[in-house]
């Protein structure tokens, strides 16, 4: 699981330390980390200027030094910089020289700016300046790292990294604040929050319940009745709202954990045999055991087809409240435990295929078969294009959904299907691109009625950038916002609805029994039984850095249901005062399962064997 960038700038500004221009109580402070060999450096330098010009003293600038390497040409740079204010007390003159004499330095262009500012020679006098000016450079450079900077240039406005294009006019949008600039910075610190969607998932939980249980009780309901779809000719593709969204929108998510699932065992922390199994034979103690205390409560008849329910965990939930616990839970457990929620899911799914089906179609679910075997055709051919994966995985959808399979596991499919390509050789992309910008920089003094880069340029960046990353990948990072803050959210508002009544436990105590302890026992026991046996005859690996302790807390927080748990008790419980007391029992065993799982991972356990 990787690591959110840090946005804030570390340390803050500190006019008694660093270089800056303008006045001491501007309203706007713009702060670049920056190198002097780097080309676009050179680029910002003027667009710096403009940003001056046209803000006077409403802003201060600040240079920081984040150069490549310790002994680069930008190192020694930066260092003459320093040096030259070690010596004179003045830093911008030569700053400015180093920017439009740059960036390709070479020892004559050092020798004359030494010459121009009649910098003394490195002797033994003048040995603390450079000594100082070094320690200042790499201050800078750890400065940069604690702030997430990773390229140069990199610009923070009032002390939050700035993240999109650094022309003049952007730049001083983002300056401004503009209502469409807050609205993305807020949305983008809200994402990027680790617990963010966890939240969100209860809030909108909690919208349900409210709603549920108001006067707007009944017009919410026939809300998700609303019948949507397609019409031809009297005939069509007709589905109520709740249906799109427990099959359509959820197809969507299962689509992202086959590809969560997918990159963790093939280039993830999970890729080697050892490692990969421990979460796998966990994922599996959580399912077997939770199943049979379930069975074994539950009364025989149609309460024994919930038998599903505590099978899955909620990952949005558990994920956040790892996230909260900051660093008393390993980045290893965290994978461990991510893995092992999503196997559950994929067994979930698997499970609703096969256990929780009307009739089956036998054409459309031979028509199935023969798109899946197109989606294989197409991975095997090298076809990496997405357009053809889309139609065949819609096409997939719909003939799933007609054979009377669940719909979702359409999502399973597509990403098991999805293309990989071997890792991009970044250093021959590179100069690929640059021979392009080159090429077309060339070009200036021919632009008479041009506006920008040639097309034929346009698309051979496009096509460079369109090799950065497989399209598994790229696939991942775009449908992973959309799954955590859009689809999850609008499935909890649709299914987490329930009327509290005392009614709803007449009858189904035994059902509700059977639910809360296969969630809160079955789940945190059978992954830690499993995962003691698995280690113990050698299967598996445990990583050294969380203990067992840590193991069984995050086997309790995978007793959150919630989510899949509610989709497959809709499945399994068409009678609604089956469902509304299943319901119950789930966000009773979810919050249980979630305080539980806190309570064991709170103490700070030195990892062990």
């Amino acid at each position: 699981m990787a690591q959110k960038r840090p946005t804030k700038l570390d340390p803050p500004v500190d006019l008694s330390r660093d270089h800056s221009l303008g006045e001491e109580n501007s309203e706007l402070v713009l702060v670049e980390y920056g190198n002097y060999a780097r080309e676009s450096c050179h680029a910002a330098h003027e667009v710096v200027a403009a940003l001056r010009d046209r803000f006077g003293s409403r802003m201060r600038y600040v240079f920081r030094h984040r150069p490549a390497g310790e002994k680069t040409a930008a190192r020694r740079a930066a260092e003459l910089a320093e040096f030259a204010y070690q010596v004179t007390g003045e830093f911008w003159p030569v700053h400015d020289a180093l920017m439009k004499r740059g960036p390709a330095f070479t020892e004559d262009d050092f020798a004359q700016i030494k010459q121009e500012f009649n910098l003394p020679p490195p002797d033994q006098e003048h040995s603390s300046a450079w000594t100082a000016a070094k320690a200042r450079v790499q201050e800078d450079v750890e400065s940069a790292k604690r702030s997430g900077v990773i390229i140069t240039p990199t610009f923070f406005i009032n002390g939050r990294r700035y993240e999109g294009p650094w022309d003049a006019t952007s730049l001083a949008e983002a300056m401004l604040g503009g209502l469409g600039h807050r609205v993305h910075a807020a949305t983008v610190d809200f994402i990027r929050w680790g617990p963010s969607a966890g939240f969100l998932l209860l809030a909108m939980s909690i919208l349900a319940l409210a709603f549920a249980n108001s006067p707007l009780g009944p017009a919410f309901n026939r809300l998700w009745a609303t019948p949507l779809g397609i019409r031809i000719n009297g005939g069509g593709f007709i589905l109520p709202l709740l249906k799109w969204i427990n099959d359509g929108l959820l197809a969507v998510f299962f689509l992202f954990v086959g590809l969560e699932i997918k990159r963790e065992f093939t280039v993830g922390r999970l890729s080697t045999l050892r490692t990969g199994a421990l979460p796998v034979i966990a994922a599996f103690g959580g399912i077997a055991l939770p199943i049979g205390i379930y069975l074994f409560i539950a009364p025989p008849g149609p309460m024994a087809a919930g038998w599903g329910v505590p099978i899955a965990t909620d990952t949005a939930f558990a994920v956040a409240i790892m996230v909260l616990l900051g660093a008393r839970v390993s980045v290893e457990l965290r994978v461990f435990l991510t893995a092992a929620v999503i196997i559950d899911d994929l067994v979930a799914i698997g499970v609703i295929a096969l256990f929780y089906t009307d009739a089956i179609n036998p054409n459309y679910l031979i028509a199935s078969v023969l798109v899946t075997g197109l989606l294989v055709a197409l991975n095997r051919s090298g076809i990496y294009s997405p357009l053809p994966y889309a139609v065949l995985g819609l096409a997939l959808w719909i003939c799933l959904h007609e054979a009377g399979l669940h719909a979702t596991l359409a999502g399973v499919i597509l990403a098991l299907v999805t293309p990989t390509l071997p890792p991009a050789n970044f250093r021959a992309l590179l100069a690929q691109a640059e021979t392009i910008l080159q090429a077309e920089w060339k070009r200036a003094d021919e632009a008479l009625m041009r506006h920008g880069p040639s097309e034929p340029a346009l698309r051979a960046l496009d096509a460079i950038h369109g090799r950065m990353q497989s399209p598994a990948d790229k696939l991942l990072r775009t449908i992973e916002p959309w799954s955590s803050f859009c689809v999850l959210p609008i499935f909890a508002l649709a299914n987490a609805g329930v009327i509290l009544s005392g009614d709803v436990f007449k009858g189904h105590s035994s059902l509700m029994l059977a639910i809360i302890l296969g969630l809160v026992v079955g789940k945190p026991v059978g992954i830690f039984a499993a995962s003691w046996l698995a280690v113990r005859f050698r299967i598996a690996v445990k990583p050294k850095e969380y203990s067992w302790r840590q193991l069984a807390g995050a086997g309790a927080l995978a007793g959150i249901g919630f989510t899949m748990s509610l989709f497959i008790a809709g499945e399994a419980f068409p009678n609604p005062p089956d469902f509304a007391a299943a319901k119950i029992a789930i966000f009773i065993a979810s919050i249980a399962a979630g305080v539980l799982g806190t309570l064991m991972l709170l103490p700070r356990v030195p990892p062990t064997d």
